[in-house]
């Protein structure tokens, strides 16, 4: 079954965050200023238990729901996450289960996650050189870590996957060609992020986004590039393979080609507050309903009322009449 938004975009994907902790201080998400030793997190008890969690993913996937996606913060913070894996992993019809992590953590958990059932790995990275990387997550964490957390999950078969880049001009787009050329040669996708207004703490401007155009032009002079068809509706990543055959990447183009016409997706916060969009003011209390006793049924008409009523496209309108909007932080609703 298939459910519909008022610009008939169907709910194909949910995006969980599990957390709005993180273990990195990276200037375009939780800048140092804004989230220091002072900062109030979301106590433990305001969380979605994996339970909860697991309960209101069924009833997404009965609305038609393939795709689900753990993030945070950063959602390996959030103890025993296997046992979510687990859980989640087990409803019937759920298509492809994947996480985005920033790699950090030790190995093992790779393999952890892997047995619990994990199907694909997202990794944040965004440049190979360590003076530029430890400046952008300013904790001073190495890339040589995060590079063998990619290996390692290559190796237990989390595949395909995918290396996210952030650019910011001025910050990291001498990192594009060596980026492109050294996940070329290991043969995994990079996907290259423009800079986004989520939240109000990174400082946005315009003139910070280095461009789709910008950054396919840079790579397609040196490593010539052959557009691809996407993977499926919605997909928002605009995929190209290098001519030579050797492996493709994806460009995610929001501020300078919004595809908020092809939107499906949906994102609960940790705190069980469903968003119909990254750029949303306000969000639909969930949890009050699954703490409520509300029963799978009223779940289910809640969640569906909400998709139906869906009217977002904030990156096409985006403007100067957008720029003062209160929109939640990326750390709390997840990337």
């Amino acid at each position: 079954m298939e459910t519909i938004d008022h610009l008939d975009r169907p709910l194909h994907d949910l995006r969980i965050s599990v957390t709005d902790r993180c273990n990195l201080r990276c200037t375009y998400c939780m800048p140092k200023e804004i989230f220091g030793r002072d900062y109030h997190f979301l106590p433990h008890d305001q969380l979605l238990t994996f339970e909860e969690a697991t309960r209101i993913s069924r009833i997404f996937v009965g609305l038609g729901v393939r795709k689900i996606r753990l993030t945070g913060g950063e959602p390996l913070m959030r103890r025993e996450l296997e046992n979510l894996v687990a859980m989640l992993g087990a409803i019937d019809n759920l298509e492809d289960l994947s996480i985005t992590t920033n790699g950090s953590f030790p190995i093992k958990r790779v393999r952890s996650l892997k047995a619990a059932g994990l199907r694909r790995m997202n990794v944040s990275l965004d440049a190979l050189d360590d003076e530029t990387f430890t400046a952008m997550n300013d904790v001073n964490f190495p890339v040589a870590k995060v590079l063998a957390w990619i290996e390692a999950s290559a190796e237990v078969g989390l595949n395909p996957v995918k290396i996210n880049m952030v650019v910011k001009r001025g910050i990291n787009e001498h990192a594009i060609l060596p980026m492109a050329h050294y996940f070329r040669e290991k043969g995994h996708v990079l996907r290259f992020i423009e800079y986004m207004d989520v939240g109000h703490s990174n400082g946005w401007r315009l003139d910070d986004v280095v461009t789709a155009r910008e950054i396919h032009d840079l790579i397609h002079a040196e490593l010539p590039l052959e557009p691809l068809e996407a993977n499926y509706s919605g997909e928002v990543a605009e995929r190209y393979r290098y001519a030579d055959g050797s492996g493709e990447i994806g460009i995610i183009a929001s501020v300078s080609q919004p595809f908020c016409g092809a939107c499906s997706r949906a994102r609960l916060s940790a705190d069980g507050q469903l968003y119909t969009c990254l750029f949303a003011i306000k969000g639909t209390d969930l949890r009050s309903l699954l703490r409520g006793g509300a029963s799978d049924q009223e779940l289910r008409q809640a969640v569906s009322q909400v998709w139906q009523k869906r009217i977002d496209r904030y990156s096409e309108l985006r403007s100067a009449q957008t720029a003062d909007l209160p929109k939640v932080e990326m750390s709390y609703i997840g990337g």
